[in-house]
């Protein structure tokens, strides 16, 4: 088939679409030719085809991971912004029920000399190694973490804030900035902790060390840090040095179930900052008795974790949609997101008396748009650092991600919660206290 042939062939597609679900985008075929997708297009922002075969994969298995190899791949693209661009731009188009409403003889004609198309298959940027549910079983939880974490530290600073929080942010108000936000998140984490002086906290999964040295340096307490991630750990244990808090915090590289056998009831507090939607719906039963046996007596523990909304029933709820199929395969092997009815049960189930549950849905649909533009602004110096592929793939996630909480498909919640015992909580009798200047 010439080239010929298959650009006119795919001017006709984009007229289809401009006629059964207009917007304001463009398409831009691999010659450069820039076809409006509506009436209010203005060709700023674009969808790539550069190559017909992104059409003839497309037309032949039209699903998510099609896309997501291609837009690694590079045949994909968008051009002008991201993925939140093409939302933005997206307006009243419908395309639920649009197979219907297209002409279904016209569309068979067009998509032909694509069908009729081979070339090689694209290259899978999927995680190859075992995502078994269970621990022990499969499972290599470094493995899957490292997949994720061990790209670049220095990747990871092109768009998080200068103490690399990589977890929601709290906002004050929509217009502070992302490090505004970041250092109110580290301080509402200790409020909700009620962390004094002399304290040991534990944080399980401690990222590159900002919580656990802002606990230190602003509230006096003994701080530990585990986490699996080396790239992390070497970025702690230099925060920690240029902090000059070696006295009081310490990091390991560890899976934190190696600290039962010997720190039983050894933390008075312990937080978890993003790291529970890497444990597996399987697995935590276990993580929260885990938990629960390395408090004190009335411990406190601050559970911040990613949801989902729940089902009509558990087996519902377990099914994955194909975008967090896609998520789970290409960006979090071995991750799963829970729901908080099912996370409030399993915590009461594991012996802990439930405090506060906070939603924080809308600061994190803000904090991983502010990632996705940052990232965006420094393309060149990120592909530089992890290459083309896996940048585009983490646009895509990122922008992605902050659309499931924009929309509400995505949802996270911070919980807090003590070792159960007889008698007072220990906890003041309002919350006033969190919310002063």
């Amino acid at each position: 088939m010439s080239d010929a042939h298959l650009l006119k062939a795919a001017r006709g597609l984009a007229r289809l679409a401009a006629e059964h679900a207009p917007s304001a985008l463009s398409l831009r075929l691999w010659n450069g030719e820039m076809l409006p997708l509506g009436p209010e297009a203005d060709g700023s922002v674009a969808i790539a085809l550069n190559s017909p075969l992104a059409i003839a994969r497309l037309l032949r298995r039209p699903r998510i991971r099609t896309v997501v190899e291609l837009v690694a791949s590079g045949d994909l693209d968008v051009v002008g912004g991201t993925l939140l661009d093409i939302a933005d731009r997206r307006g009243t188009a419908r395309t639920k029920g649009l197979w219907k409403r297209l002409p279904k003889a016209r569309l068979l004609s067009l998509a032909l000399p694509f069908l009729t198309l081979r070339g090689d298959a694209a290259r899978s940027h999927a995680y190859r190694g075992a995502k078994g549910q269970h621990a022990g079983k499969g499972r290599d939880d470094a493995a899957l973490v490292r997949f994720h974490y061990d790209l670049s530290n220095a990747f990871y600073g092109l768009f998080l804030d200068p103490r690399m929080q990589y977890s929601c942010a709290y906002f004050p108000s929509w217009e502070a900035s992302l490090e505004e936000a970041q250092e109110a998140k580290l301080e509402m984490i200790c409020r909700k902790l009620r962390l004094a002086p002399g304290e040991r906290l534990l944080d399980i999964g401690c990222g590159w060390g900002g919580l656990v040295c802002h606990a230190a340096a602003k509230h006096g307490v003994r701080a530990h840090g585990v986490t699996l991630s080396e790239k992390q750990f070497e970025g702690a244990r230099a925060r920690i040095a240029a902090m000059g808090l070696e006295d009081r915090v310490t990091v390991e590289l560890k899976d934190w179930r190696a600290l039962l056998p010997d720190r039983a009831e050894g933390f008075d507090k312990i937080s978890s900052i993003g790291m529970f939607e890497h444990v597996g719906l399987a697995n935590a039963p276990a993580y929260f008795a885990g938990v629960r046996a390395l408090l004190r007596p009335r411990g406190v523990y601050l559970h911040h974790a990613i949801t989902r909304p729940a089902k009509r029933s558990e087996r519902l709820f377990r099914r994955k949609n194909p975008e967090y199929q896609a998520i789970v395969d290409y960006v979090f092997p071995g991750g799963e997101l829970d729901h908080i009815g099912n996370t409030v049960a399993s915590l009461e189930r594991a012996g802990f008396e439930v405090h506060d549950v906070e939603g924080w849905r809308e600061h994190y649909a803000r904090t991983t748009r502010l990632w996705t533009e940052r990232l965006a602004a420094r393309r060149e110096e990120a592909v530089a650092e992890v290459g083309e592929a896996r940048v585009r793939l983490w646009l895509l996630y990122l922008a992605g991600v902050s659309l499931a909480f924009t929309r509400g498909t995505a949802l996270i919640f911070q919980t807090v919660a003590t070792k159960r015992a007889r008698g007072p909580s220990g906890l003041p009798p309002t919350r006033a206290d969190l919310y002063r200047p």
